[in-house]
């Protein structure tokens, strides 16, 4: 044989993301709240990040300039 042969298949996971999906609802269940869980998240945060001493507070706004960490005082209000 000396030619070259082209294989080409087409694979559809259509059926297998919907199975998927549904497993997924399923697991987490019909009390599930999201707009819940991204404000206890945020709180979780607001605890990570709050009472830093000076040498983690100067850390933290090194890897928030330089992109790594989320600036978390964007659209916040002060007092």
């Amino acid at each position: 044989m000396s030619g070259h042969s082209e294989l080409s298949f087409a694979l559809d996971l259509t059926l297998d993301e919907a199975r998927r999906r549904t497993a997924v609802l399923e697991a987490i269940g019909d009390d599930w709240d999201p707009v819940a869980v991204l404000a206890e998240e945020e709180r979780a945060y607001d605890l990570l990040y709050s009472g830093l001493d000076a040498d983690q507070q100067r850390i933290y706004d090194e890897l928030v300039a330089a992109g790594v960490l989320p600036d978390r005082t964007v659209g916040r209000v002060t007092d």
